[in-house]
């Protein structure tokens, strides 16, 4: 079961990962929940939507959602992908809190704002290859060279 908690109700030595739906997601949260098993850590799964561009508005386009929409469903989702793992995991994911937290903004950085203070940040990595991730700018990359704590780039076997 995951529950609901603010990024001020944070607490120091659990194990975040971020998600964003995709299978090598996935395979971060299976790796940070047995992390979190081993530490005896909360662990700690942050889904972080971007802002969208309001400049749409000026030209006729319908207007974005208000952020608080925007993170209310990015939180419905990311608790639903959540559950999903966890129910693979039901031994694992048994002994271990979890929490969800959504939040809008650019990845890397609310990535790194929500891991001070913790064990470990564990990310997915997509695959796009060194010469696509420098040109679209990597949120892995970006959380290692600026996380406060150790990061962890776990690799999918899937294509």
């Amino acid at each position: 079961m995951t529950v609901e908690r603010t990024a001020e109700e944070a607490t120091t030595g659990d194990v975040v990962v971020g998600i964003d739906g995709s299978p090598g997601s996935r395979a971060a949260v299976e790796y940070a929940l047995e992390e979190a098993a081993l530490r005896g850590a909360e662990l700690r799964i942050v889904a972080v939507a971007p802002v969208p561009d309001y400049w749409a508005v000026t030209y006729g386009l319908s207007s974005p959602p208000p952020p608080t929409e925007i993170v209310d469903r990015t939180r419905a989702e990311a608790r639903k992908f959540a559950d999903e793992v966890l129910a693979a995991h039901p031994e694992t994911a048994a002994k271990v809190a979890v929490t969800v937290e959504a939040r809008t903004g650019v990845a890397w950085h609310q990535l790194t704002e929500a891991a001070k203070g913790a064990a470990l940040l564990v990310l997915g990595h997509r695959g796009r290859g060194a010469v696509t991730s420098a040109l679209l700018g990597s949120v892995g990359l970006q959380s290692v060279l600026h996380a406060t704590c150790p990061v962890t780039i776990v690799r999918t076997d899937a294509p």
